[in-house]
């Protein structure tokens, strides 16, 4: 299949490691011309991994940032915004958090959000054409308890998405959310560790045998979903055969959240 990505731009935000890595690979597969961006210095070396790639060290926090590595880019045909984190607790009950849990969790993933729409904006509307993508999570669809902050500010990146797409539609530019489920993260991994950290040492489980028990309990087809997985959606919802997608929240995850 001819996605049609070849000399484009895609700025990936978030691309230092794991799903937003993969993504930028895949956009690099497809031709394009790939920026990663990262407050990880690290992005620099994971960008000479690619053909056709550079890398910018910013912190999604700061909005001047996030603008002057906007100006950098000037031409932008597709932007994914790939950052997460969680609070690094187990949240279940939510009160075993407390309310000092929740700022870091909202800023990164919520304002960091907003602030990299906002500034990557006049790019698109110049171009009166693109494509944005938001990397959520089926833990924004269904309240997980797993870590409440965390699941919160999916939701909230889910309703940011909508809104966007909605005032970007008549400048022709699609924008969209994807919903990843159980995949082989740094994020993921930390889950693991702070539910195991509480339990008493006969209930303690290696992670693999943690992460298997759950995907038994919660995915109907049983298996884990990977970072190039995701990677194949957004490189399709960028493409031309994406063009009448957006204001959707598309899951890759084996049937753990089902819609109609």
């Amino acid at each position: 299949m001819n996605l049609d990505l070849k000399n484009q731009t895609a700025v990936i935000v978030g691309a230092a490691r794991g799903i937003g890595l993969a993504i930028a690979r895949a956009f690099a597969q497809e031709g394009a011309k790939v920026v990663l961006v990262d407050r990880d210095p690290v992005v620099a070396e994971s960008a000479q991994s690619l053909a056709n790639a550079s890398g910018i060290v910013g912190d999604v926090t700061n909005f001047d940032a996030m603008k002057k590595v906007a100006a950098q880019c000037q031409r932008v045909d597709h932007l994914v915004f790939a950052v997460g984190v969680g609070s690094g607790k187990f949240g279940f009950p939510y009160w075993n958090l407390e309310p000092s849990d929740w700022p870091r969790v909202m800023a990164i993933n919520v304002q960091g959000a907003v602030n990299v729409v906002h500034a990557f904006t006049p790019n698109f509307l110049q171009a009166k054409t693109g494509s944005m993508l938001l990397i959520a999570s089926v833990a924004g669809q269904i309240g997980s308890q797993t870590d409440p902050p965390y699941s919160a500010s999916k939701a909230a990146l889910i309703n940011f998405m909508q809104c966007a797409a909605k005032d970007l539609a008549p400048y022709h530019v699609r924008v969209n959310a994807l919903c990843p489920g159980m995949v082989k993260t740094e994020l993921n991994q930390s889950i693991w560790a702070a539910w195991n950290v509480m339990q008493p040492a006969d209930k303690k489980q290696a992670y693999d045998d943690w992460a298997g028990d759950k995907i038994q309990k919660v995915v109907p087809l049983g298996q884990w979903q990977t970072p190039e997985e995701m990677a194949a959606m957004a490189v399709y919802l960028a493409s031309t055969h994406g063009r009448n997608i957006t204001g959707q929240c598309v899951n890759v995850d084996g049937g753990f959240v089902m819609h109609w």
